[in-house]
């Protein structure tokens, strides 16, 4: 059966912000106060680590921020020309499913780069991938059998600042875009566009637009307590 679920477009937004927003949303969707919901939105320069990096991890990566957060997984990076995506779904509606999901992720991204000519698949871990390199990676938590965090789709993405790292436990190089596949920049509102249409078949939802000032009817002062999964 058909849902509909709200659409959050956010444009560039600072990567804590809308941290903070997704647990949120967690909290209000667990309590059923919003429907499911769909962030996506492009991040200034930012590394991540999640559970599966163990002991201390430096402030900056020269000066680039690092946050921990909660998902699954190790280094990433996300920044501007990379579209990311944080699906705020309540599992308990999808049979409590998480593998379910993650692979409905991977098959909308695999969908969305075909239609730009690129064949992805799946690989030696979670996310889509373009014969040996990388095209998208995939991190998830769940609290409450809601998911938070989610995708990272490179479309014209500045590569360089993979190879400060290892990305997902792999060197930079592993990694590709979608500009790098085809040879040339692509429009990032057509890759966004046809993104939406890809994840509406495959989680059967009617995504409405909402404004980008919206505010969860949770308060942000809540500790929230996940669990990651991959």
């Amino acid at each position: 059966m058909t849902t509909t679920a709200n659409l959050l477009d956010l444009g560039l937004r600072d990567y804590s912000e809308v941290l903070r927003l997704q647990r949120e949303l967690v909290q209000s969707r667990a309590q059923k106060a919003i429907p499911d919901t769909l962030i996506l939105v492009e991040h200034p320069h930012v590394y991540t680590v999640g559970k599966a990096v163990q002991g201390d991890v430096p402030d900056h990566v020269e000066d680039v921020p690092v946050i921990r957060i909660e998902r699954g997984g190790q280094w990433t990076y996300h920044g501007p020309g990379q579209l990311v995506g944080y699906p705020i779904l309540d599992l308990d509606a999808r049979q409590r499913d998480i593998h379910r999901f993650l692979r409905n992720i991977e098959d909308t991204i695999i969908a969305t780069i075909g239609e730009f000519g690129i064949t992805g698949g799946l690989g030696e871990q979670t996310g889509v991938w373009v014969g040996q390199r990388k095209i998208a990676s995939i991190g998830a938590a769940i609290r409450n059998w809601v998911t938070f965090h989610g995708f990272a789709l490179n479309v014209n993405t500045d590569m360089s600042y993979f190879h400060k790292i290892s990305p997902c436990g792999f060197t930079g190089s592993t990694m590709t875009s979608i500009q790098i596949e085809l040879g040339h920049e692509v429009d990032f509102h057509e890759v966004k566009e046809r993104l939406l249409r890809e994840f509406g078949k495959v989680f059967d939802m009617r995504l409405s637009r909402i404004p980008s000032e919206f505010k969860s009817p949770i308060s942000s002062n809540v500790v929230v307590d996940t669990a990651g999964a991959r």
